[in-house]
């Protein structure tokens, strides 16, 4: 805890110890009492920083923390120290110096930072949870932000689900003055598209490797033990063959199942080739698929916001958290290289590319938004939500927003931009971090390391991926480090029998949730929704089974969080709920 009385401040820490444990602890403050830092992350360039500004005069109080790095780093250079940095953060200085707050959240935003200012207060946490303890704010369902949620699966952009609280967007900063209470936000970094066309293929390949593996040697300093989440994808498994060949004794770490078709999606063989070739210390967990189910409620409350995908990502960081504190992560990957193809259909045909690159909302809806996410517009305003949901932006405007601010010229970066902005930060990097931190484990993600996202992102995009071959480069840059088994695997990944769940095991609470009866007592969603959506899904005559889980995990959410106002982890289970 640290407080200063006379300007009614207080700064609190609950610290996972990665980096200097023993004098790494926090809030720290300057030796001359002007600053003070509660800091979330890692900072990876930290040992250079600290040598640059002890011979600049800089004095240190702890032995290695990168923690008092970033605090010096802000004494020295103010606001700009952020360019500086290489790593993922959620930090908040008190400058008592100029009597204000300067809060800031990394490039990618790989650590969360939620805040709220209201009745002349001002606000901030990791968590959302942690917001909610505060007697000044009010429970209240922010019904934009759930009307994003159902078309997403997960809630977009800097209103969170509860109405009043936001959440710094990833690469701004934030200043709060003390004395006058006024709060100034900006963007300190964006994603930049180059095409400078300098490298040839051949370079690129030898290029892109070398900055990978400087990427990872990075990211995986740390003074506790670490380990692989091997999937035994092309990511994971590059990440696993370059902390190898460097010579670092590897524990992986790879989750299968035993269920209906399982051979025809499992991991497993492959991930054990990629242990095999480089000897890691390998570790397997075999589930049933229900067994996903008995931490569901759990899940729920450590996410803080509805969120209708990632579950296996919970038993893997709860497997590896018996044995290490942090584990390294292939996320990113894909949004580097490819983009998961989610811009092919709004290029469309080559007939379409030859005669116009023009895309309008109406095209981009139509291609991206409609085809790629669960609920239309037109559904969400007809059957789901009522005569409300036509005051609010629609999601699909939402998106359209961050594909037409961006500054990149041609279509796969402007696609790539809507998802830096959206669905990497806010859903992919948040169920990470939530996911991971609610099993004490620090998840890393060299992917996302900075300065080797701004190499990918400086090639061309017809060089960078390929209608054909979305992460073609990728593979032939990393091929020293993979089996030959992978380099021509199809990407599988973890296929959830969502469908014969809500027909089978969690039916009741379907039933019970989603009920009319139930449904008009909330006056959020209209009764309609379930002769439309749940009745025919739970009798086999349609597949809704999106729709049916989007709702149903905002339900759970809205259990835990606005019906029961939790302040601890609940020690009952979904079950409870159904009964």
């Amino acid at each position: 805890m640290f407080r200063d009385e006379g300007a009614r401040l207080s700064l609190a820490m609950r610290r996972l110890a990665i980096i200097d444990i023993a004098s790494g602890r926090q809030p720290m403050t300057t030796a001359n009492g002007g600053f003070t830092i509660v800091f979330n992350g890692e900072i990876y360039n930290a040992p250079a920083l600290r040598s640059a500004l002890e011979k600049e005069g800089a004095q240190f109080q702890t032995d290695h923390s990168d923690t008092e790095v970033v605090l010096q780093m802000y004494v020295k250079h103010g606001h700009d120290m952020l360019n500086k940095l290489n790593g993922m953060f959620a930090f908040t200085i008190y400058d008592r110096i100029k009597g204000l707050l300067f809060c800031a959240r990394d490039r990618l935003g790989i650590k969360p930072f939620y805040y709220v200012q209201t009745q002349g207060r001002f606000a901030f946490a990791s968590e959302l949870k942690s917001l909610l303890c505060l007697p000044f704010i009010e429970r209240k369902v922010n019904r934009i932000s759930l009307s994003h949620y159902m078309s997403l699966m997960y809630v977009p952009g800097e209103h969170t689900i509860i109405e009043g609280v936001k959440r710094l967007p990833a690469g701004h900063s934030l200043i709060y003055r003390l004395k006058d209470r006024v709060i100034n936000i900006t963007r300190w970094w964006m994603p930049a598209f180059a095409s400078d066309g300098v490298h040839s293929e051949g370079e690129l390949v030898d290029k892109i490797r070398e900055d990978f593996q400087q990427a990872v040697r990075r990211w995986t300093l740390s003074d506790v033990p670490l380990g692989c989440s091997l999937s035994g994808g092309l990511d994971s498994s590059s990440i696993v063959g370059s902390l190898a060949q460097s010579g670092q004794k590897v524990k992986t770490y790879s989750l299968g199942f035993i269920g209906a078709k399982e051979t025809q999606w499992n991991e497993l063989p492959l991930a054990r080739q990629v242990a095999r070739k480089w000897g890691t210390e390998h570790h397997e967990l075999v589930l049933s698929e229900d067994s996903l189910l008995e931490d569901l409620l759990l899940m729920v409350w450590h996410l803080d916001e509805p969120y209708g995908g990632g579950l296996p990502s919970w038993t893997v960081f709860k497997f590896m958290s018996q044995d290490v504190k942090v584990g390294v992560t292939g996320t990113g990957g894909d949004e580097l290289f490819g983009n998961y193809g989610k811009w092919r259909p709004v290029e469309g045909s080559l007939m379409r590319r030859l005669l116009s690159k023009r895309v309008t909302p109406e095209h981009f809806e139509k291609t991206f938004f409609d085809r790629f996410y669960y609920l239309t517009e037109q559904e969400k305003r007809r059957i789901v939500f009522g005569d409300w949901s036509n005051r609010v932006v629609s999601t699909s405007d939402l998106l359209w927003r961050y594909y037409s601010d961006s500054p990149a010229e041609c279509i796969r970066d402007k696609i790539a931009h809507v998802d830096f902005c959206t669905q990497l930060p806010e859903e992919f990097l948040m169920m990470t971090d939530r996911f991971s931190m609610a099993h004490s484990l620090e998840a890393r993600t060299p992917f996302l390391d900075h300065e080797f996202l701004e190499l990918v992102l400086s090639i061309p995009s017809n060089i960078r991926t390929s209608r054909r071959d979305l992460k073609g480069l990728l593979r032939r840059s990393l091929a020293p480090l993979l089996p030959a088994e992978i380099l021509d695997a199809p990407k599988k990944g973890f296929v959830i029998p969502l469908t014969l769940w809500l027909r089978g095991r969690l039916r009741p609470l379907v039933e019970r949730t989603l009920s009319p009866a139930a449904l008009k007592r909330q006056e959020i969603f209209k009764p309609e929704f379930y002769a439309t959506f749940v009745k025919p899904h739970l009798e086999g005559r349609a597949d809704h089974t999106n729709r049916v889980w989007a709702a149903l995990m905002f339900q759970l959410w809205h259990h835990l969080y606005i019906d029961a106002e939790e302040v601890t982890k609940p020690s009952y289970g979904w079950e409870d709920i159904a009964a």
